[in-house]
């Protein structure tokens, strides 16, 4: 590798750990947060167990402007950390910037390799919109070049010689 290899690598690595760090974050709060009531009880509804929403480490963002920010910057993360991700956002006319997942049913986005990359979210809203927010493009996340759910299915298709493609994240999880 180039040393310029190198730094990107560790800049990647990076990303991957706060990644990884928020997808435990977001799962724990769906576990045992009062606010992740209502999106326990749409799980429910849906059909997935225990076992589905601990092996896909699914999570709920808090309905605050700035939970996942003042959570993450209390351990040492910057702002620009948290934009490079894709957990914040940036109101540019007024210079500020804010959580991008607020009040949504959080679904890690892994790699090939299994590493969490990005986010899909379903608002727990009624009428909210947009229904599915995804993580921006970022240096670690590219939505065209992701197939949801290839990761954890990859033996499987090698073993049984086939493959199911599905169209949203729910029929992943309930497959």
């Amino acid at each position: 590798l180039k040393p310029v290899d190198k730094v990107k690598e560790a800049a990647n690595e990076a990303k991957f750990t706060l990644l990884d760090a928020a997808a435990d974050y977001f799962h724990q709060l769906l576990l045992y947060a009062p606010e992740g009531q209502a999106a326990r009880a749409y799980l429910e509804r849906r059909g997935l167990n225990e076992d589905t929403i601990a092996a896909f480490r699914l999570g709920f963002s808090l309905p605050a402007w700035s939970a996942c920010q003042t959570h993450f910057g209390g351990q040492g993360y910057s702002n620009e950390d948290l934009l490079a991700v894709g957990l914040l956002t940036e109101n540019q006319e007024k210079g500020t910037v804010y959580d991008r997942f607020r009040n949504r049913f959080m679904i890690p986005i892994r790699n090939i390799d299994g590493r969490v990359v990005g986010f899909g979210a379903r608002t727990m809203e009624k009428d909210g919109i947009p229904k599915y927010l995804n993580s921006p493009q970022t240096a670690v996340f590219d939505k065209s070049n992701i197939l949801y759910g290839l990761s954890s299915a990859k033996r499987h298709i090698r073993e049984a010689r086939q493959v199911v493609i599905v169209e949203g994240y729910m029929d992943v999880l309930q497959a």
